[in-house]
C-alpha cells in the first residue's frame, strides 16, 4: 500500500483512505445529472469553479477554493491569515435545487489548529460545500469531457507530466467548448503542496477551485492561483491529497469519490 507524508503535523496516511470507488448506480447518469464537478459555485457574489464530489459517513459535498469564500483582497493567498466568510454561508450550486451549505475550509481550519508551516499555509486551499439531502440524487462524480477521477495522485508530478482540467468560468459566457483544457507541469512546489501547470488555454478568473487530474485520470488537485508573474499564464494547482489527508488530521473525515466514466485523456499529441 502506498502511503503519502504530509508535512511534520500530519500523520502518515494510506492514500486508499481517502478515495472511494463508489459503484456507478449510487450516482446519477453522468450524461444528465446537473450536480457534477466542473459546475459553478457562487459564495457571497463570488463565482467559482466545483472541483470533485467528496462523501464522509452522512453527507455528499463537492468541493471548492477555500480562497472562493475569501473576504480580502485577491492578493491576500496566505491560508494562516487571509480572511473567509464563515462556515455555515450558503453557496449556490449550479444544477442544485437548493442552496449548498459551506461545511469545512481549510484556511478557518488552519486558523483554528494554529497551523504555521510556510507552505501548507501557502498552499493548502480546500473547501467544502454540505450539498442539500434533496439534491444528492442529482449527482455524478465524473469530470465533463475527461472522464474519471480514476484515483488519487498521491505521487505529485515532474516536468513534462501532462494534465487536464475543466473550467467553467462565467467569463467564457457559456461556451463550453472552451472549458475542458490540456497541458504539463512543471514540477512540484511548496515541498508537494503545490504544481505549476501550462494549460491550453490557462485557467481564467472563475476557473478558481477546478479540479485537475494527471495523465492516467487521476486527481491532482484543485486550481488555486492564476499567476501574472514571474510566470505568466501559468496555474497553481494545490495537491488535493495533501489537502484531504490535513483535514482528516485535523476532525474531518472525507474520502474523494471516483468518477463513474471511464478516462479519455490526454488527447493532444506528446510536445504539445
Amino acid at each position: 500500500m502506498k502511503l503519502i507524508t504530509i508535512a511534520a503535523t500530519v500523520a502518515v496516511t494510506a492514500v486508499t483512505a481517502l478515495v472511494i470507488a463508489a459503484p456507478a448506480s449510487a450516482w446519477a447518469p453522468a450524461a444528465g445529472a446537473p450536480i457534477h464537478p466542473g459546475v459553478q459555485t457562487d459564495t457571497a457574489g463570488g463565482q467559482c469553479t466545483a472541483n470533485f464530489i467528496f462523501t464522509d459517513a452522512t453527507s455528499t459535498y463537492i468541493g471548492q477554493a477555500a480562497h472562493c469564500s475569501s473576504t480580502g483582497q485577491a492578493t491576500e493567498t496566505d491560508g494562516c491569515t487571509s480572511q473567509s466568510l464563515p462556515l455555515g454561508t450558503p453557496v449556490t450550486v449550479d444544477g442544485a435545487s437548493r442552496p449548498g451549505v459551506l461545511a469545512y475550509n481549510s484556511w478557518l481550519a488552519m486558523q483554528a489548529a494554529g497551523e504555521s508551516d510556510p507552505d501548507t499555509c501557502a498552499y493548502n486551499d480546500l473547501a467544502l460545500v454540505r450539498l442539500d439531502p434533496a439534491d444528492v440524487a442529482s449527482v455524478n462524480p465524473s469530470i465533463p469531457f475527461w472522464g474519471g477521477p480514476t484515483g488519487l495522485d498521491s505521487g505529485g508530478t515532474r516536468a513534462g507530466d501532462r494534465v487536464v482540467s475543466y473550467g467553467n468560468s462565467s467569463l467564457r459566457q457559456g461556451i463550453t467548448q472552451l472549458s475542458p483544457k490540456e497541458g504539463a507541469s512543471l514540477g512540484d512546489d511548496g515541498g508537494g503542496w503545490s504544481h505549476t501547470v501550462y494549460t491550453v488555454t490557462p485557467g481564467i478568473p472563475g476557473d478558481s477551485g477546478s479540479a485537475f487530474l494527471d495523465g492516467s485520470g487521476r486527481a491532482l488537485g484543485v486550481l488555486s492561483t492564476v499567476a501574472i508573474a514571474p510566470l505568466a499564464a501559468s496555474n497553481g494547482v494545490g495537491d488535493v491529497a495533501r489537502e484531504i489527508a490535513w483535514a482528516n488530521a485535523h476532525g474531518q473525515s472525507i474520502s474523494l469519490v471516483s468518477g463513474t466514466e471511464p478516462f479519455r485523456g490526454p488527447i493532444l499529441p506528446i510536445g504539445s
